[in-house]
């Protein structure tokens, strides 16, 4: 179960947050594979810290020894003993904490990958909704605050709590008294807790969503710079900058204030059980119910509780700070496993006639955050859209019951005016947009796909390639890890990218990405489209993927797409019209409908909404022919 993140004044509907219930059972589920490490790990520390308990009695019989006058030589067995635990407690309490921060680390990276698994298969409008600077923060200050939690509070909130414990025993079987008087620091330990505990959960909970709008309006500020300075915004932009600065500033301020007023508390509470357990050591003393070793032993064990008690409930800062982030991580986990229900979508129960239910997932799985997929023999359509609607938001539609169907090795141009909705219809087909309403069924599962497709069935190359740190060899990888270096050769060669690949300073082995080797726009899509070769899928979606370069770049860009395109089903939304005329057929958009749909040539002769965009377009130009 997750809430809904306070939103801050940036507009953006931030993603969701666990609930504290929500978020133990992920802790439990991502400690299970682990349990036998845990006990092992406990049980050491156990042992390690009841050793480590014998130091006081040890000192305690050395005072009787002195007090009663006796020889020198008595010392000489419980010195002995001293080092003999010294050595002991050490290598235990190295060996227990060595396996109690194995666990952390193994829990911590387990809970990275699920976090990262989930956030790369949200909905597209949903990371929109939130924002960058959402999932930036939490992927950066939450998971650095869970890590430290893990490698540093974990073990010693693990020593602290078995300490405590153990050492109020050993008080006991002093003498009782001696514990009934070091519990009278209890209740003022307590409600410092309390107090604490009340306050810092939600005053953190809101310092990380402030970190998080903070981070967002520096992302839009500075990712905006140009259009920016070229509106004279700089003063309101670094106005809204310094007022969520201030705002994050003051949540820290008052997380600063709350650990000083915690740790007033706990001093008070030292003081009064120490000055309890000497004070009933003063009268047991007197009255010989126990020697002064064990009245000393006594005041040593109510001392060593000092650290292992302040380092518990200090921990607890440490632990509300890093059970917020993990909350809001848990948050996300939950929210690509169990996508919210939005508008307009059928209910659950309710598929349409004919049609598989959208979102269903099945039986023992979760529901997936793309759109569901049907397996397809090859001899039916590649690709069939129907009845799709999507909505970013109440009042907000994109797309109206968008039928349309991809045979097996098809070419369709989408095209139309800017907000028709064409980038929102390949996104859905590609299947890392869910409809709002409506199915989309294409190659999904073995034996669905057309003859000759690799084991990707669906891939999608944007307008806005990313190109990864690292070699370009591995950057070709990506789509296809085992390929050879031939492999690549060939997919270079395909989209027309050999030539200058091979004449960078290492060829292959050269870095691109940031800080190394730069590539142009149109360098950087050949690489995109290489790894659509490789990645070898029964359907390609294009998204205006030659719009990023210039027109003598957009030639060649067109020319590296008709090949990676050649033998395989594609979708391309056309961002100049001279892919519409390469295509098989034109679907056109008006307004998130299909207005006409047809062969290029029969579209602009029929002098309806393709025909003016094609006047519009070409001008003086004279089409050439598809090759």
């Amino acid at each position: 179960m997750t809430t809904d993140s306070p939103t801050p004044d940036t507009g953006a509907e931030l993603l969701p947050i666990a609930t504290p219930a929500r978020t133990r059972a992920a802790l439990r589920t991502l400690i299970r594979p682990d349990r036998g490490l845990a006990l092992t790990g406990l049980g050491i520390l156990v042992g390690a810290t009841v050793v480590g308990l014998l130091v006081q009695p040890l000192l305690g019989r050395i005072v009787d020894i002195v007090a009663d006058g006796r020889p020198a030589g008595d010392l000489t067995l419980p010195v002995v003993l001293l080092v003999a635990v010294a050595v002991v407690q050490g290598l235990t309490t190295m060996l227990g904490l060595t396996r109690i921060a194995r666990l952390g680390e193994t829990v911590l990276a387990r809970l990275r990958e699920r976090f990262v698994e989930r956030a790369l298969n949200l909905p597209a409008d949903r990371l929109e909704r939130a924002g960058a600077g959402d999932l930036t923060a939490r992927v950066t200050g939450d998971v650095a605050r869970v890590a430290e939690a893990v490698r540093s509070a974990l073990p010693e909130m693990a020593r602290s709590v078995l300490a405590i414990l153990l050492t109020l025993g050993a008080l006991a079987l002093l003498d009782v008294r001696f514990l009934l008087a070091a519990l009278l620091a209890v209740p003022v330990q307590l409600l410092t807790a309390r107090w604490y505990v009340r306050r810092a959960l939600t005053l953190y909970a809101d310092q990380r969503v402030a970190n998080g709008a903070q981070q967002q309006q520096l992302l839009e500020t500075i990712g905006g710079a140009v259009t920016v300075r070229g509106h004279r915004l700089e003063e309101q932009h670094t106005e809204r900058s310094a007022g969520r600065s201030r705002k994050a500033v003051d949540f820290t301020m008052r997380s600063v204030n709350l650990v000083l007023g915690f740790y007033g508390r706990l001093h008070i509470a030292e003081y009064i059980g120490l000055a309890a357990v000497l004070i009933a050591g003063f009268w047991l003393v007197r009255d010989g119910a126990v020697s002064i070793g064990t009245a000393t032993a006594a005041a040593l064990y109510f001392h060593s509780l000092f650290g292992p008690v302040n380092a518990a409930l200090v921990l607890l800062d440490d632990a509300q700070s890093a059970a917020a982030g993990l909350a809001r991580l848990v948050g996300v986990t939950d929210l690509a496993e169990q996508p919210e229900p939005e508008a307009g979508k059928p209910e659950a129960g309710k598929p349409t006639a004919g049609k598989p239910e959208v979102g269903k997932p099945e039986a023992g799985k979760a529901a997936p955050a793309s759109v569901p997929r049907q397996r397809i023999a090859s001899s039916e359509a590649a690709v069939t859209v129907h009845a799709v609607s999507h909505a970013y938001g109440p009042g907000r539609p994109v797309l109206h019951e968008v039928s349309l169907t991809l045979e097996p090795g098809e070419h369709v141009a989408l095209v139309g005016t800017s907000g028709a909705g064409k980038s929102t219809l390949a996104r859905i087909v590609a299947g890392v947009q869910q409809p709002t309403a409506g199915t989309v069924t294409s190659p999904g599962g073995e034996g669905s796909a057309p003859a000759g497709a690799g084991e990707h069935p669906v891939v999608l190359v944007t307008q806005e390639v990313h190109v990864f740190t690292g070699t370009l060899a591995e950057d070709l990888r990506l789509a296809r890890p085992e390929a050879t270096d031939a492999d690549l050769r060939a997919a270079l060669a395909t989209v027309h990218a050999l030539d200058w690949a091979e004449a960078l300073p290492d060829g292959l082995a050269t870095v691109v990405g940031e800080g190394g080797h730069r590539l142009d726009p149109a360098r950087a899509q050949q690489l995109a489209l290489a790894r659509l070769v490789l990645a070898d899928p029964a359907l390609a979606v294009l998204d205006e993927a030659t719009a990023e370069a210039g027109s003598a770049g957009a030639r060649v860009l067109e020319r590296s797409a008709e090949a990676a395109l050649d033998g395989r089903t594609a979708l391309v939304v056309a961002h100049r019209l001279t892919q519409a005329v390469a295509a098989d057929r034109v679907v056109v958009l008006e307004a998130g409908r299909v207005v006409e749909s047809g062969p290029h040539d029969e579209l602009r002769d029929a002098d309806g909404p393709y025909a003016a965009l094609w006047r519009a377009w070409s001008g003086s130009r004279t089409a050439a022919p598809h090759p």
